[in-house]
């Protein structure tokens, strides 16, 4: 669990622009790219884990951070690279993943299926 892992939380400023870049972001970029981020899901898990309240604050840095680079329009490689373009995105996420799978409830599990199946976001 990431509670009990010696990792620096960001500071407060960046704290706030990875919430406001993920929560201006996160939809439209999934909109957008859902059926060629092939880790789609499990973002958008963790989406709803960063929302719930009961996260730890650890946890939900962790999460912001990792969103906030799926989002970010230019990184190491673009995302509209063919077959490339979410690669570094999804190393970035997975090791993100590791940290806070711990958290991660059934009810978000649920309310992410519920959400990509509303938007026909699935393959």
């Amino acid at each position: 669990m990431t509670e009990n892992l010696p990792m620096k939380l960001p500071s407060p400023e960046q704290q706030q622009r990875n919430e406001s870049r993920v929560n201006k972001g996160f939809w439209p970029k999934i909109r957008r790219y859902a059926k060629r981020i092939p880790f789609v899901e499990e973002a958008v898990t963790a989406w709803f884990c960063a929302s719930d309240p009961k996260t730890p604050s650890r946890t939900k840095a962790t999460i912001l951070a990792a969103l906030a680079y799926l989002i970010i329009p230019v990184d190491f490689l673009p995302d509209f690279l063919p077959a490339l373009g979410f690669m570094d995105d999804a190393s970035v996420f997975w090791a993100a993943w590791q940290l806070l799978s711990g958290h991660i409830t059934d009810e978000h599990r649920q309310k992410a299926a519920e959400a990509l199946d509303a938007e026909d976001l699935r393959e």
